[in-house]
Formats: C-alpha cells, sequence, structure tokens
C-alpha cells in the first residue's frame, strides 16, 4: 500500500497544474468558422438551421470554441460564475454585415467591443435574442426598425436576460 504522504507528494504536480491561468503558448484564440455541423454547446441544436446571430468562447484547457445557437444562450453561459472563470475570448456575429437569416460563417468579431439591441422582434434559434454589432450606429438603426434598446457588453447581466424571457412569456414586469 502507498504511504498517504507520498501518494500526495505524487499528485501535488498534476493539481497544481490546473492553477495555471495563463494561455497556452502559441494557442490561437481567433474566431473560427462555424460549420453546417456544430452543435449548440447549451442545447445541442444544430446551430446553422437557425437564424440569427451565434457566438463562440474559448476556455481555459480547450483547443476548439464552443459554440452557441444564439446570442442569449451565449450570454445565458457567460453570466455563470463557473463560466466566468474559464473565458479566454468570446465572438459574435456582427449583426451589420451578416444577413439575419443566415449569418454565415464568418463576419465574428469580439463580444466585449460589440454593441447589442435587446428586446427587438427579430428572433433567433431560442426566441427573443439579442442582436449583436460592431458599430453602435448600425445597432441604434437595428433597434430604430425592430424595436429593443441598444446595450455595452458589461450590460447584458442575468437580470437583463431573465427580462426578455419574461416579456417572450407575456409576463411584462415593471
Amino acid at each position: 500500500m502507498l504511504n498517504p504522504r507520498l501518494y500526495m507528494f505524487l499528485l501535488l504536480p498534476w493539481l497544481l497544474a490546473g492553477c495555471d491561468e495563463a494561455p497556452e503558448p502559441g494557442r490561437s484564440l481567433e474566431p473560427v468558422a462555424i460549420e453546417a455541423g456544430d452543435e449548440c454547446h447549451v442545447c445541442g441544436m444544430i446551430i446553422t438551421r437557425f437564424p440569427g446571430p451565434k457566438g463562440e468562447v474559448f476556455v481555459q484547457r480547450r483547443e476548439a470554441p464552443l459554440k452557441f445557437c444564439s446570442t442569449r444562450d451565449l450570454f445565458v453561459w457567460l453570466r455563470q460564475p463557473e463560466s466566468a472563470a474559464i473565458v479566454e475570448a468570446v465572438y459574435v456575429h456582427d449583426m451589420g454585415q451578416a444577413a439575419w437569416d443566415s449569418p454565415g460563417l464568418e463576419h465574428l468579431i469580439p463580444a466585449g467591443s460589440a454593441w447589442y439591441v435587446v428586446g427587438s422582434g427579430q428572433r433567433g434559434a431560442m426566441g427573443p435574442t439579442l442582436a449583436s454589432f460592431a458599430e453602435r450606429g448600425a445597432a441604434e438603426a437595428f433597434a430604430e426598425t425592430h424595436g429593443g434598446r441598444v446595450l455595452g457588453y458589461e450590460a447584458i447581466d442575468l437580470e437583463v436576460l431573465e427580462g426578455m424571457t419574461r416579456n417572450e412569456a407575456g409576463m411584462q414586469h415593471d
């Protein structure tokens, strides 16, 4: 039988390896195309079968990004405490460049610098979604046409996301 102290000593390097928060050297955090067979990390749906902006997230200790069928699913996942701690890079579609019904495989921009329209009449894969734009002016023009309000990345919290769900269910609240 292995001595418990020796056992812990042998496990120590493995345990400490999980504490390194730095990205792996040489690892690319550039957006990758959302392809025809990609599934949503949250709901498992085939991403390209649905309209509206999509997203992807690079996380620690994973080579490929997690992909999402809608920006709402993306933000619900991002705003969980356990998720926020492992995020390295986040991308969303620039709907100023992409078509709503088929945003394509490119036009992904950094989510942190994007502008979002919440509460528009446009729907994504899971119902109401956040329309994402590289330029604030494009977001404002979209809101003027389709309704909603323009918010920055940091303003989108769980309360905003829950409000989208309540409003969809007809349970408006003041």
